[in-house]
């Protein structure tokens, strides 16, 4: 079992230090509202394949003082394309992305990607954290 899980250690990392197109923000000019964007030709990288991975992303976020640019994210996204990186990392950076450009009250990122080997995968990400019981 230790030479399988070594042999993820070398890619789980993947793809999260990689430096991507800078996401642009405007000012916002209203309070109290929801934006919700829908990617649906999200692609990248499997780190340990090298395979295409296919999905739909959906970023749904109520703005602060910033909105996200559309085309820069847009830019940002395709830039996935030839990235090695795992569902999982990918989610979670695209939050810490959107996080550092634009400062939303509150964001909820989810990646519905298209089965591979039989398996469909769902990944979501909040912000803030939502908290356990």
């Amino acid at each position: 079992m230790e030479d399988k899980k070594a042999g993820y250690q070398i890619h789980d990392k993947a793809g999260l230090d990689t430096k991507l197109p800078e996401l642009e923000c405007f000012e916002n000019q209203f309070p109290s509202y929801t934006i919700t964007i829908v990617i649906p030709e999200y692609t990248s990288l499997c780190p340990k394949t090298g395979q295409p991975d296919f999905g739909t992303l959906t970023i749904e976020y109520e703005p602060d003082k910033f909105v996200l640019e559309l085309k820069s994210l847009k830019t940002y996204i395709q830039s996935y394309r030839n990235l090695g990186i795992f569902y999982e990392n990918a989610i979670n950076k695209i939050k810490q992305d959107i996080l550092r450009a634009c400062k939303p009250k509150r964001m909820k990122i989810k990646g519905e990607f298209n089965p591979r080997g039989g398996m469909k995968s769902i990944i979501e990400t909040t912000y803030p954290v939502k908290k356990e019981n």
